[in-house]
């Protein structure tokens, strides 16, 4: 392989991690930001991670609970209509099994595995895993989703995640400490 050939090659598996980690951080951001929905909530930010023509949608039992949202504005008003009152007391999404497949510089498919703890506005409490599907596409300079599908595994109602009992730690003996 020619030096010029070496380069060319070095250069577009370096476009690729790029675009992967890209994905990651669009995909990390809309989740932190979905962790803590509230009048506080900058909705122009998240609303900046999907394009203008992007289509949000549950699959399965979540077609029913979250339906199938078309467009950034009518994405970030159902995002909106959990912010006030605020939905959520907690909320944590986990992210596992990841895959970023890069199609080309400008399109790339993530898929990961998520996992949900919830404590509701009523007090309620659940965990629900659901498997993703995350296309992205590179416009206007940036990557923003295009398509967020979102499909349930299970769902579970729990007790209250946050237990105000003490943290289990080991004790020192009192003469071990003196």
């Amino acid at each position: 392989m020619t030096e010029a050939g070496a380069l060319a090659l070095l250069s577009q598996r370096v476009a690729v991690l790029e675009a992967e980690a890209a994905v990651r951080r669009v995909v990390m951001d809309y989740f932190r930001l979905c962790d803590t929905l509230g009048p506080s909530t900058p909705m122009d930010v998240l609303g900046g991670l999907f394009t203008r023509d992007a289509v949000w949608e549950g699959k399965g039992r979540y077609r029913k609970a979250f339906g199938r949202h078309e467009g950034r504005d009518a994405i970030v008003a159902m995002l909106a209509s959990y912010t006030s009152p605020p939905h959520f007391r907690l909320n944590g999404h986990y992210l596992s099994s990841e895959t970023i497949d890069v199609a080309d510089a400008g399109h790339a498919t993530g898929r990961w595995m998520m996992l949900q703890v919830s404590t509701y506005r009523d007090g309620r409490s659940d965990c629900r895993s659901a498997a993703l599907t995350i296309d992205c596409v590179f416009e206007d300079g940036a990557w923003r989703m295009s398509r967020f599908v979102t499909e349930n595994i299970f769902s579970r109602d729990v007790g209250p995640w946050n237990d105000e009992a003490d943290i289990s730690v080991p004790q020192q003996d009192a003469e071990e400490g003196a």
